[in-house]
């Protein structure tokens, strides 16, 4: 399948290489206002570069797009792109706000194209692994879901701390992931809580936040964020039931029950190149009717819904209803 990249930044470089180990799909063009960048890409890589996503989309001759800008560009871009009956694969966020997500899935769903959103985690082989470990029942009723996403980097230069462009800091850029992986494990969120941790980088953005979310049946989850500080974990998921403790680490996984007593390991930990080329597989599977969607449209909505709804309740500084999802919905 003839993949089209629109942005030319560190994240598509990533795509890029996985589309050149794909056996599903390859790089056929890039786009990018910035035309050395993408033409940067395109020597790189021997495809077509073009200088925006309209000249892309009429002449680049691609089935589908994964679009690797800034989040205040999606919502023009996608719908732009579905427009002319491409696919989109949208890196997170999907988009700032929730009425923006809502039509680009519109404009997506009008043209007859499937849309969805970037979750690299959900493409990493151990956390499906162990989802499907604890819909099992192995630690028994799920009591707390923990995840940890810290790292100390300077994002002073960096787009993802310009809020007219990100939406926001910390919690909208690396929130965006936390949120999908505690749905995936959790289910429909239904309320959040958020406070914010002072700055040490001068950002005007929030920089660590202690974010709360309870699913439908009351489960808590629990979300670390920074960008100034790095707990240096070697999990980032951690799943406590009545009967037993899962872990998702970054060189590898395990649980034990209550009655075992040693680990049970799983996994050879995290990789991110595997887990972006797992994600174009599925896109393009799913594409040419193969399998369904890992995440969906309604999936990528949801996303933006519980991080604009956690933007409302740090500022209140107090638990929020998160609107919009029913029970039983994924």
């Amino acid at each position: 399948m003839k993949i089209g990249l629109v942005g030319a930044g560190r994240i598509a470089q990533t795509y890029a290489e996985a589309l050149q180990r794909s056996a599903t799909a390859c790089l056929h063009a890039v786009a990018d206002v910035r035309r050395e960048a993408a033409n940067a890409i395109g020597e790189s890589f021997r495809c077509r570069a073009f200088d925006s996503h309209l000249a892309l989309a009429r002449e680049g001759g691609v089935e589908a797009v994964v679009v690797c800008t800034p989040p205040a560009t999606h919502p023009e871009i996608c719908a732009d792109l579905a427009k002319q009956g491409l696919h989109v694969l949208c890196e997170k966020p999907f988009s700032i706000r929730r009425e923006q997500a809502r039509t680009m899935i519109g404009a997506a769903r009008k043209a007859g194209v499937l849309i969805t959103m970037a979750s690299k985690f959900r493409f990493v082989p151990e956390v499906a692994h162990a989802r499907s470990l604890v819909a099992s029942g192995v630690v028994g009723e799920v009591l707390l879901f923990e995840n940890a996403f810290t790292a100390k980097v300077d994002m002073s230069r960096r787009w993802n701390s310009d809020r007219r462009i990100s939406g926001g800091g910390v919690l909208i850029d690396n929130g965006t992931h936390s949120v999908d992986i505690a749905r995936y494990f959790l289910g429909p969120l239904s309320e959040v809580s958020v406070v914010e941790a002072p700055g040490v980088h001068g950002l005007r953005v929030e920089e660590t936040v202690l974010v709360h979310v309870r699913n439908q049946r009351g489960v808590l989850g629990s979300i670390d964020l920074s960008w100034s500080l790095n707990k240096e974990q070697d999990t980032y998921i951690s799943v406590y039931g009545l009967e037993g403790t899962l872990k998702i680490g970054w060189k590898q996984s395990c649980y034990r029950r209550a009655t075992d007593k040693s680990w049970e390991v799983f996994g050879s930990g995290y990789d991110k190149a595997r887990a972006f080329g797992n994600q174009i597989d599925n896109f393009a599977r799913a594409i040419r009717g193969e399998e369904e969607l890992l995440v969906t449209p309604e999936d990528a909505l949801a996303s933006v819904t519980v991080i604009e709804t956690a933007y409302r309740a740090m500022r209140h500084g107090k638990w929020t209803a998160i609107p919009g999802e029913k029970k039983g919905d994924r």
